[in-house]
Protein backbone atom coordinates (compact mmCIF):
# COMPACT_ATOMS: atom_id res chain seq x y z
CA UNK A 1 0.00 0.00 0.00
CA UNK A 2 1.32 3.23 -0.71
CA UNK A 3 0.81 6.47 1.30
CA UNK A 4 0.86 9.93 0.09
CA UNK A 5 2.05 12.34 2.77
CA UNK A 6 2.95 15.77 3.13
CA UNK A 7 6.80 16.91 3.60
CA UNK A 8 8.59 19.74 4.50
CA UNK A 9 8.53 22.60 2.58
CA UNK A 10 6.62 20.63 0.13
CA UNK A 11 4.48 17.64 -0.75
CA UNK A 12 6.12 14.57 -1.44
CA UNK A 13 4.71 11.14 -2.39
CA UNK A 14 5.86 8.22 0.05
CA UNK A 15 6.54 4.46 -0.40
CA UNK A 16 5.25 2.13 2.36
CA UNK A 17 3.17 2.35 6.00
CA UNK A 18 -0.46 2.99 6.21
CA UNK A 19 -2.53 5.68 4.95
CA UNK A 20 -2.16 8.84 6.79
CA UNK A 21 -5.01 10.09 8.41
CA UNK A 22 -5.07 13.24 10.58
CA UNK A 23 -7.09 13.19 14.26
CA UNK A 24 -8.68 16.04 12.95
CA UNK A 25 -9.03 16.40 9.16
CA UNK A 26 -10.27 19.39 7.53
CA UNK A 27 -13.99 19.24 6.30
CA UNK A 28 -13.50 20.44 2.71
CA UNK A 29 -16.39 21.90 2.15
CA UNK A 30 -16.30 24.49 5.26
CA UNK A 31 -12.68 25.23 4.69
CA UNK A 32 -13.18 26.40 1.44
CA UNK A 33 -16.03 28.67 2.19
CA UNK A 34 -13.30 30.38 5.45
CA UNK A 35 -10.80 30.90 2.83
CA UNK A 36 -9.71 34.27 1.76
CA UNK A 37 -6.83 35.30 -0.66
CA UNK A 38 -3.67 36.03 1.28
CA UNK A 39 -4.57 33.23 3.70
CA UNK A 40 -1.90 31.00 4.51
CA UNK A 41 -2.64 27.38 4.79
CA UNK A 42 -0.43 25.28 7.46
CA UNK A 43 -0.50 21.67 6.53
CA UNK A 44 0.44 18.47 9.01
CA UNK A 45 3.08 16.40 7.29
CA UNK A 46 3.91 12.74 8.13
CA UNK A 47 7.05 11.56 6.48
CA UNK A 48 10.39 11.67 7.38
CA UNK A 49 11.26 15.00 5.98
CA UNK A 50 7.95 16.65 7.77
CA UNK A 51 8.98 14.81 11.07
CA UNK A 52 12.58 16.70 10.52
CA UNK A 53 10.56 19.98 9.99
CA UNK A 54 8.25 19.68 12.87
CA UNK A 55 11.44 18.60 15.04
CA UNK A 56 13.67 21.14 14.31
CA UNK A 57 10.73 23.80 14.80
CA UNK A 58 9.23 22.17 17.37
CA UNK A 59 6.02 22.84 15.47
CA UNK A 60 2.79 20.90 14.01
CA UNK A 61 3.43 22.34 10.72
CA UNK A 62 5.49 21.29 8.10
CA UNK A 63 4.40 22.75 5.02
CA UNK A 64 2.65 25.93 3.49
CA UNK A 65 0.64 27.22 0.84
CA UNK A 66 -0.72 30.32 0.10
CA UNK A 67 -4.48 31.34 -0.86
CA UNK A 68 -4.65 33.41 -3.53
CA UNK A 69 -8.00 32.64 -5.14
CA UNK A 70 -8.73 31.00 -8.53
CA UNK A 71 -5.99 31.49 -10.66
CA UNK A 72 -6.81 31.72 -14.50
CA UNK A 73 -6.49 29.00 -16.75
CA UNK A 74 -5.37 26.63 -14.48
CA UNK A 75 -7.57 23.68 -13.51
CA UNK A 76 -7.42 20.29 -12.48
CA UNK A 77 -10.30 18.28 -14.36
CA UNK A 78 -12.50 20.66 -13.58
CA UNK A 79 -11.45 22.12 -10.05
CA UNK A 80 -9.17 25.54 -10.28
CA UNK A 81 -5.88 26.04 -8.98
CA UNK A 82 -6.33 28.48 -5.64
CA UNK A 83 -2.76 27.55 -4.14
CA UNK A 84 0.58 28.37 -4.50
CA UNK A 85 3.47 26.42 -2.67
CA UNK A 86 6.88 25.38 -3.45
CA UNK A 87 6.78 21.58 -3.39
CA UNK A 88 9.76 19.41 -3.89
CA UNK A 89 10.84 18.17 -6.84
CA UNK A 90 8.40 20.77 -8.90
CA UNK A 91 9.41 23.90 -7.48
CA UNK A 92 6.99 26.65 -6.89
CA UNK A 93 3.29 25.48 -8.52
CA UNK A 94 -0.32 26.19 -8.25
CA UNK A 95 -2.80 23.54 -6.93
CA UNK A 96 -5.96 22.89 -6.05
CA UNK A 97 -7.42 22.97 -2.51
CA UNK A 98 -8.72 19.33 -2.70
CA UNK A 99 -4.76 18.26 -2.40
CA UNK A 100 -4.73 19.09 1.18
CA UNK A 101 -8.94 18.22 2.06
CA UNK A 102 -7.73 15.07 3.96
CA UNK A 103 -4.92 16.55 6.03
CA UNK A 104 -5.20 18.13 9.49
CA UNK A 105 -4.55 22.04 8.66
CA UNK A 106 -4.77 25.27 10.03
CA UNK A 107 -5.51 28.76 7.86
CA UNK A 108 -3.49 31.78 9.33
CA UNK A 109 -5.31 35.51 7.90
CA UNK A 110 -2.86 38.80 7.34
CA UNK A 111 -5.01 41.82 9.47
CA UNK A 112 -5.64 44.81 7.91
CA UNK A 113 -4.07 44.48 4.48
CA UNK A 114 -5.49 47.38 2.19
CA UNK A 115 -6.69 46.16 -1.22
CA UNK A 116 -4.11 46.86 -3.03
CA UNK A 117 -1.61 45.59 -1.26
CA UNK A 118 -3.25 42.19 -0.83
CA UNK A 119 -3.23 42.09 -4.75
CA UNK A 120 0.56 42.53 -4.84
CA UNK A 121 0.96 39.85 -2.26
CA UNK A 122 -1.09 37.29 -4.60
CA UNK A 123 0.58 38.51 -7.54
CA UNK A 124 4.00 38.33 -6.18
CA UNK A 125 3.54 34.53 -5.80
CA UNK A 126 1.60 33.67 -8.70
CA UNK A 127 4.41 35.84 -10.82
CA UNK A 128 7.09 33.05 -9.31
CA UNK A 129 5.13 30.07 -10.62
CA UNK A 130 8.02 27.81 -12.35
CA UNK A 131 10.87 28.90 -10.11
CA UNK A 132 13.08 25.73 -8.91
CA UNK A 133 12.92 24.67 -5.34
CA UNK A 134 16.01 25.08 -2.96
CA UNK A 135 17.09 21.32 -2.85
CA UNK A 136 19.87 23.07 -0.91
CA UNK A 137 17.49 22.58 2.30
CA UNK A 138 17.28 19.06 1.78
CA UNK A 139 20.98 18.39 1.96
CA UNK A 140 21.02 20.36 5.54
CA UNK A 141 18.12 18.43 6.52
CA UNK A 142 20.04 15.29 6.09
CA UNK A 143 21.94 16.10 9.27
CA UNK A 144 19.23 15.89 11.38
CA UNK A 145 18.06 12.66 9.69
CA UNK A 146 21.40 11.18 10.96
CA UNK A 147 20.53 9.71 14.53
CA UNK A 148 22.92 12.18 16.11
CA UNK A 149 21.07 15.53 18.81
CA UNK A 150 20.99 18.33 17.81
CA UNK A 151 21.11 21.61 20.30
CA UNK A 152 18.37 23.71 20.57
CA UNK A 153 20.30 26.63 19.33
CA UNK A 154 21.21 24.88 15.79
CA UNK A 155 17.77 23.69 15.14
CA UNK A 156 16.57 26.87 13.38
CA UNK A 157 19.53 27.64 11.75
CA UNK A 158 20.07 24.12 9.77
CA UNK A 159 16.74 25.14 8.26
CA UNK A 160 17.92 28.36 6.80
CA UNK A 161 21.30 27.68 5.38
CA UNK A 162 19.93 27.09 1.78
CA UNK A 163 21.24 28.08 -1.24
CA UNK A 164 21.14 31.66 -1.49
CA UNK A 165 19.66 31.62 -5.56
CA UNK A 166 16.80 34.17 -5.48
CA UNK A 167 15.33 31.71 -7.77
CA UNK A 168 15.15 28.82 -6.10
CA UNK A 169 12.80 28.96 -2.26
CA UNK A 170 11.45 26.45 0.30
CA UNK A 171 7.21 27.32 0.81
CA UNK A 172 7.53 29.35 4.08
CA UNK A 173 10.34 31.09 1.93
CA UNK A 174 7.94 32.16 -0.73
CA UNK A 175 5.47 33.31 1.37
CA UNK A 176 7.37 35.57 3.53
CA UNK A 177 8.69 36.96 0.61
CA UNK A 178 5.35 37.78 -0.75
CA UNK A 179 4.13 39.74 2.29
CA UNK A 180 7.57 41.01 2.90
CA UNK A 181 7.11 42.88 -0.86
CA UNK A 182 4.12 45.21 0.65
CA UNK A 183 6.18 45.15 4.10
CA UNK A 184 3.50 43.14 6.37
CA UNK A 185 5.61 41.66 9.01
CA UNK A 186 5.22 38.18 10.42
CA UNK A 187 7.41 37.95 13.29
CA UNK A 188 8.30 40.85 15.30
CA UNK A 189 12.07 42.42 15.85
CA UNK A 190 11.43 41.12 19.60
CA UNK A 191 9.84 38.16 20.72
CA UNK A 192 9.84 37.24 24.19
CA UNK A 193 11.42 34.08 25.39
CA UNK A 194 12.65 31.64 27.58
CA UNK A 195 16.02 32.11 27.62
CA UNK A 196 18.32 35.22 25.98
CA UNK A 197 19.45 32.58 23.61
CA UNK A 198 16.18 32.15 21.87
CA UNK A 199 15.88 35.90 22.27
CA UNK A 200 19.16 36.33 20.67
CA UNK A 201 18.49 33.94 17.88
CA UNK A 202 15.30 35.68 16.47
CA UNK A 203 16.88 38.82 16.60
CA UNK A 204 19.09 37.45 14.00
CA UNK A 205 16.02 36.12 11.94
CA UNK A 206 15.71 38.77 9.12
CA UNK A 207 16.04 37.06 5.65
CA UNK A 208 13.00 35.21 4.29
CA UNK A 209 14.90 31.98 4.11
CA UNK A 210 14.91 31.65 7.47
CA UNK A 211 11.62 31.31 8.34
CA UNK A 212 9.48 28.48 9.09
CA UNK A 213 5.46 27.30 8.64
CA UNK A 214 4.88 27.93 12.00
CA UNK A 215 6.23 31.42 12.13
CA UNK A 216 2.66 32.16 10.55
CA UNK A 217 1.00 30.48 13.54
CA UNK A 218 2.99 31.76 16.44
CA UNK A 219 3.21 35.67 14.54
CA UNK A 220 1.57 38.39 16.01
CA UNK A 221 0.32 39.63 13.12
CA UNK A 222 -1.90 36.41 11.40
CA UNK A 223 -5.28 36.09 13.07
CA UNK A 224 -5.84 32.21 13.41
CA UNK A 225 -8.84 31.31 11.10
CA UNK A 226 -11.00 28.74 12.50
CA UNK A 227 -13.71 27.28 9.84
CA UNK A 228 -16.07 25.92 12.01
CA UNK A 229 -16.31 28.42 13.83
CA UNK A 230 -16.23 31.50 11.41
CA UNK A 231 -19.36 29.67 9.48
CA UNK A 232 -21.46 29.80 12.74
CA UNK A 233 -21.28 27.52 14.84
CA UNK A 234 -24.10 26.46 17.67
CA UNK A 235 -22.99 23.95 19.95
CA UNK A 236 -26.74 23.25 20.81
CA UNK A 237 -27.50 21.60 17.50
CA UNK A 238 -24.93 19.02 17.78
CA UNK A 239 -26.22 15.49 17.86
CA UNK A 240 -24.44 13.13 20.97
CA UNK A 241 -24.60 9.69 20.13
CA UNK A 242 -26.13 8.50 23.45
CA UNK A 243 -28.73 11.49 23.37
CA UNK A 244 -32.46 11.59 21.64
CA UNK A 245 -32.51 13.21 18.74
CA UNK A 246 -35.72 16.48 19.49
CA UNK A 247 -38.58 15.52 18.52
CA UNK A 248 -39.30 18.07 15.43
CA UNK A 249 -35.76 15.71 13.80
CA UNK A 250 -37.61 13.03 14.82
CA UNK A 251 -40.51 13.04 13.03
CA UNK A 252 -38.97 14.93 9.88
CA UNK A 253 -36.90 11.28 9.67
CA UNK A 254 -40.21 9.40 9.53
CA UNK A 255 -40.91 10.26 6.06
CA UNK A 256 -37.43 9.46 5.19
CA UNK A 257 -37.53 5.99 6.48
CA UNK A 258 -41.18 5.76 5.35
CA UNK A 259 -39.74 6.20 1.58
CA UNK A 260 -36.63 3.83 2.50
CA UNK A 261 -39.32 1.03 3.55
CA UNK A 262 -41.33 1.77 0.22
CA UNK A 263 -38.28 1.10 -1.73
CA UNK A 264 -37.35 -2.50 -0.02
CA UNK A 265 -40.55 -3.63 -0.20
CA UNK A 266 -41.55 -2.28 -4.28
CA UNK A 267 -37.63 -4.44 -4.97
CA UNK A 268 -39.23 -7.43 -3.06
CA UNK A 269 -41.33 -7.40 -5.19
CA UNK A 270 -39.83 -6.96 -8.25
CA UNK A 271 -37.66 -9.41 -7.39
CA UNK A 272 -40.57 -12.42 -6.42
CA UNK A 273 -41.95 -11.10 -10.13
CA UNK A 274 -38.44 -11.96 -11.71
CA UNK A 275 -38.19 -15.63 -9.70
CA UNK A 276 -42.14 -16.37 -10.44
CA UNK A 277 -41.24 -15.55 -14.04
CA UNK A 278 -38.40 -17.54 -14.55
CA UNK A 279 -40.17 -20.40 -12.91
CA UNK A 280 -42.49 -20.42 -15.26
CA UNK A 281 -40.38 -20.28 -18.63
CA UNK A 282 -38.90 -23.17 -16.94
CA UNK A 283 -42.11 -25.20 -16.56
CA UNK A 284 -43.26 -24.07 -20.29
CA UNK A 285 -39.20 -25.73 -21.84
CA UNK A 286 -39.97 -28.71 -19.91
CA UNK A 287 -43.63 -29.48 -20.92
CA UNK A 288 -42.17 -28.38 -24.65
CA UNK A 289 -39.80 -31.23 -24.02
CA UNK A 290 -41.68 -33.65 -22.81
CA UNK A 291 -44.14 -33.29 -25.81
CA UNK A 292 -41.62 -33.75 -28.30
CA UNK A 293 -39.81 -36.70 -26.85
CA UNK A 294 -40.92 -39.84 -28.89
CA UNK A 295 -43.78 -42.53 -27.37
CA UNK A 296 -41.89 -45.73 -25.96
CA UNK A 297 -42.76 -48.62 -28.24
CA UNK A 298 -43.36 -47.58 -31.49
CA UNK A 299 -39.46 -46.30 -32.22
CA UNK A 300 -38.35 -47.06 -34.85
CA UNK A 301 -35.43 -49.38 -35.42
CA UNK A 302 -32.13 -47.89 -35.70
CA UNK A 303 -30.95 -47.22 -38.77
Amino acid sequence: MQARETSCFGHKTASGGCWYEPFTPSDPDTLARSLQPGDVLLVEGNNHIAGAIKYLTQSTWSHAALYVGAIPGKFTGKEPHVLIEAEIGNGVISVPLSKYCKFHTRVCRPVGLTAEDLDKVCRYAIDRIGFDYDLKNIIDLARYLMPLPVPQRWRRRMIALGSGDPTRMICSALIAQAFESVRYPILPKVTKAESRQARRDILEIRHSSLYAPRDFDISPYFEVVKPTITGGFNYKAMHWADLPLPPEEDKALVPARSLAVGKTRRAKRSRARRIGLAKRVTMHRRRMRADDAPIKGLQGPPP
